[in-house]
C-alpha cells in the first residue's frame, strides 16, 4: 500500500520544498506532503507530537528540537544555506550601496522596521544591540505574526524598511529588493531536515532528505534564493 510522507516547514522554505516534494514524487513515486507554518509554530507542533515524518527548519532550531527528543538523534541533514536581505515598499527610495554603513543607518533612522519571528529576525536585533541601537529602535520595530512574511507588512505599508531571508522576499508583489545584507552582517543561516520522533514513515522520509541534500536540487535552490551546502 502506498504511504504520504508527511512533513512540516517554515515558511523560508516552502516554495523550494513544493517543488522538490513533486519532482521527487515524478522521480520515485513517493508521494510527499510538506505543511508550511511560521517556524515557532512548527516548533510548537513538532514538540507537541504531532505525527510528522520529518521536519525542515533552520539548523539551531532543530538542533535544540533533538536535545528536547522531538526528533531522532543523529537524523538531521543540512540542505542549504538561506542569505538574508533588505527590503522597501515599491518606489520607495533605498540606500546604494547596501554596506555595512549603510545597513546602520537605516535601522538608525527608519520609522518602522519589519522583521520576522524567526532567525532573521532575532539577528536584526542582535545587530542593532552590537551597535548600541537596541533601546533606540526597539518601539519601531515591528514584527509579523508567524507566517506572515515580512514583505506583506512592506507592501500594506505597515513598515518602511524589512528584513528576512531572500527566498521569502523574492517574488513578493508590492516590493523592492534592496539587495544581500553585506557578507560581513550575513547571519549564515542554514536550513536543514530530520526525522521526527513521532514519524510513521522514518525510512520513507530518508529517502526524500537524501534527495533534498543532493546535487540534483542546487539548481532548484539557487532559483528561489538559498545557497546548496
Amino acid at each position: 500500500m502506498s504511504v504520504t510522507v508527511t512533513g512540516i516547514s517554515s515558511m523560508a522554505t516552502r516554495q523550494i520544498l513544493s517543488e522538490l516534494a513533486s519532482a521527487y514524487q515524478q522521480a520515485s513515486g513517493q508521494a510527499v506532503s510538506i505543511e508550511s507554518v511560521g517556524g515557532v509554530d512548527a516548533a510548537k507542533r513538532i514538540r507537541a507530537g504531532e505525527p510528522f515524518d520529518l521536519a525542515v527548519l533552520a539548523s539551531d532550531a532543530l538542533r535544540q528540537l533533538e536535545a528536547d527528543g522531538a526528533l531522532v538523534a543523529g537524523s538531521i541533514v543540512e540542505i542549504a544555506e538561506s542569505p538574508m536581505a533588505m527590503a522597501v515598499r515599491a518606489g520607495a527610495g533605498r540606500p546604494d550601496p547596501l554596506d555595512e554603513a549603510a545597513v546602520r543607518a537605516v535601522l538608525a533612522g527608519a520609522t518602522s522596521i519589519g522583521i520576522s519571528t524567526g532567525p532573521s529576525g532575532a539577528h536584526v536585533v542582535k545587530l542593532a544591540r552590537d551597535w548600541g541601537l537596541e533601546s533606540e529602535i526597539s518601539g519601531r520595530i515591528v514584527q509579523a505574526k508567524p507566517g506572515i512574511p515580512v514583505a506583506k507588512l512592506l507592501a500594506d505599508g505597515a513598515v518602511e524598511v524589512g528584513f528576512q531571508q531572500l527566498s521569502e522576499m523574492q517574488g513578493a508583489p508590492g516590493i523592492d529588493i534592496v539587495g544581500l545584507l553585506p557578507d560581513a552582517l550575513q547571519p549564515k543561516t542554514i536550513f536543514a531536515a530530520a526525522i521526527c520522533r513521532a514519524a510513521a514513515h522514518a525510512d520513507a522520509a530518508r529517502g526524500f532528505i537524501a534527495y533534498l541534500a543532493s546535487a540534483e536540487t542546487a539548481n532548484t535552490k539557487r532559483r528561489h534564493g538559498m545557497t546548496p551546502v
